[in-house]
């Protein structure tokens, strides 16, 4: 079983031809709202992935808190976990450009209540064995905790590096399993500007270092991990992509679905490429997330 310890958001998504500049205003040619957050994105991947999963969070007493969990409830999630607090729910403001390229700024809302108490009751819930997916839209205190107290219950844990803020490096030392983009990788490594060789120089040493799995995803140029001492890479698809916004947070939760289903490691990469290569074909973070049957085709 997965439990995705996380945020929950409305995204409020405007297109346009290209990015704005610093201090430069441009046109907007379309605008639309969608359940978003990367924890719920990422719990929303692992069930259409086909895992039985668990959402703990918090949304507001506001008109966002029921779209906010639509999607995650018609897909058969667990919401049990998942607190209504007084106030706002989270929200993402999105600029996508004419490239699928996208800018991002995130208001916490409902998500800055979760506490260390709302980590032990997620993992109060759990079992040995099962898998704990995290990201760092909630409070760093929380997130540590749901960490170091999987670690005595034997569940495994998966922390996506994303948003990179400050705690980031401290808290990605104590998951079994760190994912992160380059930025975020290069943050961990406290390395700048790393080519090829540099990021899997800096793969061994922390493994070495912590004994961690380590994920590194690189856009379009597929994903590189280590696990065991092993180097492996996998590829996505060849795409246009037409948005980019939540092909992380569905290769993060089509990965911990794979392995929970009882893939290997490498096939779990690839499987996760590819979802996510998918989600880059449609508008959205959730309406994007692939199916398994769509995923399957394309393996």
């Amino acid at each position: 079983m997965i439990t995705v310890f996380g945020s929950i958001n409305m995204d409020l998504i405007a297109t346009t031809d290209r990015l704005p500049k610093p201090g430069e205003t441009v046109a907007g040619n379309d605008f639309a709202t969608a359940a978003g957050g990367k924890g719920a994105n990422q719990a929303l991947a692992a069930r259409r992935a086909g895992r039985i999963v668990h959402m703990a969070g918090a949304v507001g007493k506001d008109e966002f808190a029921a779209p906010a969990l639509s999607l995650l409830d018609q897909a058969g999630i667990c919401l049990a976990g998942v607190k209504h607090v007084d106030g706002p729910t989270g929200t993402a403001l999105i600029l996508v450009g004419g490239d699928g390229e996208n800018m991002i700024a995130v208001v916490p809302g409902a998500n800055g209540t979760i506490a260390p108490e709302d980590a032990d009751a997620a993992i109060g819930a759990m079992s040995k064995g099962d898998f704990l997916m995290l990201q760092l839209e909630v409070p760093a205190p929380a997130v540590e905790r749901a960490l170091a107290s999987s670690r005595l219950k034997g569940v495994t844990t998966i922390l996506n590096l994303a948003p990179l803020i400050a705690d980031a490096p401290r808290l990605g030392r104590l998951a079994d399993i760190v994912i992160a983009n380059e930025t975020e990788f290069e943050r961990l490594a406290g390395q700048n500007d790393m080519d090829p060789a540099d990021r899997e120089t800096a793969l061994r040493r922390l493994h070495q270092e912590t004994g961690q799995t380590l994920i590194v995803t690189l856009g379009a140029d597929g994903v590189i991990a280590i696990r065991d001492g092993v180097i492996t890479e996998a590829k996505g698809l060849k795409i246009e992509p037409v948005d980019t916004v939540g092909a992380g947070d569905t290769f993060c939760g089509y990965f911990a679905a794979s392995l929970d289903g009882g893939l290997d490691f490498e096939a779990s990469l690839r499987r996760a490429a590819v979802a996510s290569s998918l989600a880059c074909l449609k508008a959205g973070a959730q309406p994007s997330i692939p199916l398994s049957a769509d995923v399957a085709i394309k393996i």
